[in-house]
């Protein structure tokens, strides 16, 4: 404080003497003290006059003066946006991250399976897995059948397994492949009978969906073709009773132990006291005249290893669809879901079984105008007011909940044009988009039709800014296909947690993973077996493509259409329709009929 005072002082003793030599017309020399710090300082100056001097702000010379940053780049199709004016245009390839250029195909592994069929066994209809879901924290996985069952498994490879000392003292982070083991099962659903319309309603989970979690149990949605039912699982320890009333080791003359069936057969009297009449008469036990001398109550024991999971259905969402229900999505808000049918969508409460809202009707007057039918419909992850549903047409719509309550108008239309001529009797039952994902940014949606993988950025409805061939080889086939009704197979897509990767699946077992990060090559092929790369042809080197218009698609898979052509037959019987990509690990979960395979990389 008082070298401050003391500075302070200093600092009006000279800007007093400025000021004299001012007023005396001094004008030839400068101040020797002013409050902008001067270019140089002498030797001569005080220590006092330097330190205030260095307190106060250097001005930046103009070499020093750093320049704008770089406007931020899209990591999906390599664009530049502009600040200010939303304006973008394409990238080169040399500006493009050299991460993204360098960027490696995986390499997958067999983690583990669940259900592996011998060779010859015979697969059972129930027990084909017809629904996969994995929770966002990705330490549950939740798969249902067509028999009506959910099988929950958890994980078990914990971190928590390591000390926090061993932790610190490694440089680099483990390399684990994720675990799972068997957690519960239970019956989600029965067959039902609908003898208004005199039509079956079969028990299959078409899909299952997880909920948040509270109080230490889990919740989770799944449906049928007419009901959502929303379950409560939660451990439970398991009670048994460890002291009894009657002695077990006490034995009657002749050497036999007592049951549990004598000693409930006994007259029970007041005060504790036993008659020696026994409803047994094969009873040999005697009691003193004066009865027990001590009653013993039953001692109930919760044992800490035995855990029991026990499911309970919480409500039951019925007679609220009248087409089969193909698809069911929570919103961000963690109260509301949608159930989507083919031809209407529903907001639902969970907390309300008995009312929903109708909010997309796309049934027209007259039934026989009717020439598109919704496929499927998905939450924004984050904005609890969007959500996307996409058609038999091939288009997906956004739609905002803020608008109107009943959404027939879309916000925003994505399509992809077909070029002139191209059109066959097949064009549209290819086209019609079986499966949309968002992407966990929410900046993109993931699209998968009979044919191709298309990427969409939400931001540019021209088109996809990519698109990826999946079985290209069996375009001549579509005829075949037709016939023998697989051109109408629903498969399914999933996205990795960093959106860098996309799979899906396709005939023989067979599922394809493809990078969609700017100047990606990457289309593997593996097969839902022990050994997932022993159907994988190495991609021929091509060389990297470029942006030239935001209108330009970036097409790649097709040239591993030899894959098939080469000699390896393809199995129409054997399809891989569901599969799940891990939330924050490159880890893969698909289902093989009945078998569950999990892959890492």
């Amino acid at each position: 404080m008082s070298k401050l005072v003391v500075l302070q002082g200093q600092d009006r003793k000279c800007t007093a003497r400025d000021r004299r030599r001012q007023r005396e017309g001094d004008h030839s020399s400068t101040p020797r003290c002013s409050r902008s710090p001067p270019p140089s300082i002498s030797d001569a100056a005080s220590p006092a006059i330097l330190a205030v001097q260095n307190l106060l702000p250097r001005p930046l010379q103009p070499s020093e003066i750093p320049s704008s940053p770089p406007p931020p780049r899209s990591p999906r199709h390599g664009v530049v946006t502009a600040a200010g004016s939303g304006a973008m245009e394409a990238m080169s390839p040399d500006d493009r991250p050299e991460a993204a250029q360098q960027q490696q195909p995986l390499e997958w592994r067999f983690a583990q399976v669940f259900g592996e069929r011998a060779a010859g066994e015979d697969v059972q209809e129930v027990d084909i897995i017809s629904a996969i879901e994995f929770d966002k924290s990705g330490d549950h996985l939740a798969t249902g059948d067509r028999g009506g069952r959910v099988v929950l498994f958890e994980r078990t490879d914990t971190r928590d397994n390591a000390s926090r000392r061993e932790l610190e003292r490694q440089d680099y982070p483990i390399s684990r492949h994720p675990e799972f083991r068997y957690k519960t099962e239970f019956q989600s659903h029965e067959p039902e009978f609908d003898y208004l319309k005199s039509l079956e309603i079969e028990e299959k989970i078409n899909k299952i969906k997880w909920c948040q979690t509270a109080n230490n149990a889990l919740f989770l949605l799944s449906t049928n073709d007419k009901t959502i039912k929303y379950w409560k699982v939660q451990e439970r320890k398991v009670k048994r009773v460890s002291v009894m009333n009657l002695d077990a080791s006490q034995s009657s003359d002749n050497g036999s132990t007592s049951s549990s069936s004598t000693s409930s057969s006994r007259a029970l009297l007041p005060n504790g006291e036993c008659s020696e009449k026994l409803y047994n008469p094969h009873n040999n036990l005697s009691f003193p005249p004066g009865g027990c001398a001590s009653l013993r109550l039953p001692v109930v024991v919760v044992t800490g290893e035995d855990l029991s999971h026990a499911a309970r259905c919480r409500r039951v969402y019925a007679h609220a669809h009248d087409y089969h229900i193909n698809s069911i999505s929570n919103n961000s808000d963690g109260e509301t879901f949608i159930s989507a049918d083919d031809l209407r969508i529903n907001l639902w409460n969970l907390e309300i079984s008995n009312q929903s809202f109708n909010i997309v009707d796309v049934k027209p007057a007259n039934m026989e105008d009717l020439t598109e039918v919704i496929t499927c419909a998905e939450f924004h992850p984050t904005h609890c007011n969007t959500l996307a549903y996409s058609s038999s047409k091939g288009s997906i719509r956004l739609i905002d909940l803020r608008q109107s309550a009943l959404c027939d108008n879309h916000s925003k239309l994505f399509e992809e044009h077909e070029a002139a001529g191209s059109r066959s009797f097949f064009t549209e039952i290819i086209a019609s988009v079986s499966d949309i994902k968002f992407a966990r940014d929410g900046r993109h949606i993931l699209s998968r039709d009979y044919m191709t993988l298309k990427l969409w950025d939400l931001n540019m409805d021209s088109g996809p800014v990519a698109t990826f061939q999946v079985h290209e080889y069996l375009r001549p086939k579509l005829c075949d296909l037709y016939e023998n009704d697989s051109i109408f197979d629903k498969f399914e897509c999933c996205l990795s947690g960093d959106g860098l990767r996309v799979a899906s699946g396709s005939y023989s077992n067979l599922f394809r993973v493809f990078g969609c990060a700017p100047g990606s090559t990457e289309a593997t092929t593996l097969e839902a077996s022990r050994n997932p790369m022993r159907r994988q042809v190495p991609n021929p080197v091509r060389p990297a493509r470029t942006l030239t218009s935001l209108t330009r698609a970036v097409r790649r898979g097709g040239e591993n259409a030899a894959i098939e052509a080469n000699g390896n037959s393809y199995d129409l019987s054997t399809k891989l329709l569901h599969l799940a990509w891990h939330p924050t690990e490159n880890s893969i979960a698909c289902a093989a009929a009945n078998s569950l395979y999990m892959y890492y990389a």
